[in-house]
């Protein structure tokens, strides 16, 4: 973007115009001139020999005048214009990924649905940091803060059910993990959503102790317990049969999330269906922003040199033409 320091001073252009206008209509009649009744008395004289001359003179002058006055205007090239105000939190994604994720009561799954929900979640929340953390027996940072979707809905898109080794539901130490990542941020707001199936039944931390440390560096975290209640269907691979359903319990604590929202002056959620949660989602979108104000600092680029160079270079040429070129002969 093109700026001028002191555009008051582009008032005086006018001269510009106003000194032509003014040659034109009574300049030139201040010449000196002598009257003849026929040119052709005068058969070795050039018409108007000198007349162009002039004419170039005064339009070198009243460029250098145009110049000077735009050069004194001091015009610059402006980068970041604008101090504005934003809404910015950060938080993390803590996603269950036991095996009991697997169950069908949402399409194609929990943790499919879960997957996708948090999906739109994420492009709505343009300029906060969000992480991604996964559990089950273990805790894992699938993606640290950041502010770049993309690699963040990538990460997501990679994340699948763990393997029979390091199943479990360790929803403390996944607190206590996810706490790590949030408590030297500077954001105004930090929170969790802790997404699970389950009871926290792996891991030395329980979940309550851990949402009190989470209390205590001012983290929210909003748990979200997902399945339907009673039975749900999980898939089992049969070595005879194949593929095929069995009906089991849906064992949820949601005692203890209520109690871990609770402590963090969060809030608790019960997804049953795949239009609950992302209900659940759109809540959490609307209750958690957070306004700062971002300033962008002025970046100037001096281009009066463009027009200063010119104007230098056009007063020595008018020079030359003067005193040289078309000087009088005595």
């Amino acid at each position: 973007m093109l700026e001028f320091a002191h555009p008051w001073i582009l008032l005086f252009l006018v001269v510009v115009p106003l000194t032509a206008w003014w040659y034109v209509r009574w300049g030139r009649r201040a010449e000196g001139t002598v009257q003849f009744s026929s040119i052709r008395l005068l058969p070795k004289v050039s018409r108007l020999s000198g007349e162009w001359k002039v004419r170039l003179l005064m339009a070198l002058r009243l460029t250098i005048i145009a110049l000077l006055i735009m050069a004194m205007a001091r015009p610059r090239a402006v980068l970041d214009l604008s101090e504005t105000s934003v809404n910015v939190v950060d938080m993390v994604l803590v996603l269950d990924i036991s095996s009991s994720m697997r169950a069908e009561d949402f399409k194609p799954n929990r943790l499919g649905a879960a997957k996708l929900t948090a999906k739109k979640f994420i492009k709505d929340r343009e300029g906060d940091r969000i992480g991604l953390l996964v559990f089950a027996g273990e805790s894992y940072i699938q993606c640290p803060l950041t502010i770049d979707y993309d690699v963040l809905q990538g990460l997501l898109s990679q994340v699948t059910i763990i393997d029979e080794a390091h199943d479990g539901t360790a929803i403390g130490m996944a607190i206590a993990h996810s706490i790590n990542r949030l408590r030297s941020s500077d954001a105004a707001s930090k929170i969790m959503i802790l997404l699970s199936d389950g009871s926290n039944n792996a891991g030395e931390l329980d979940p309550i102790t851990a949402a009190g440390f989470a209390a205590e560096y001012g983290i929210r975290i909003y748990a979200v317990g997902v399945g339907n209640r009673g039975k749900a269907p999980y898939p089992v691979d049969d070595p005879v049969f194949g593929k095929r359903y069995v009906q089991v319990d849906v064992d949820m604590d949601e005692a203890t999330l209520r109690k871990v929202a609770s402590a963090t002056g969060g809030k608790y959620f019960r997804a049953t269906d795949e239009e609950r949660l992302k209900e659940i989602y759109e809540e959490i979108n609307q209750l958690e922003r957070t306004e700062i104000t971002v300033k962008e600092f002025f970046e100037y680029r001096e281009l009066f040199i463009w027009f200063l160079l010119p104007a230098v270079i056009f007063m020595l040429s008018d020079r030359v033409l003067s005193d040289i070129i078309f000087r009088r002969k005595n």
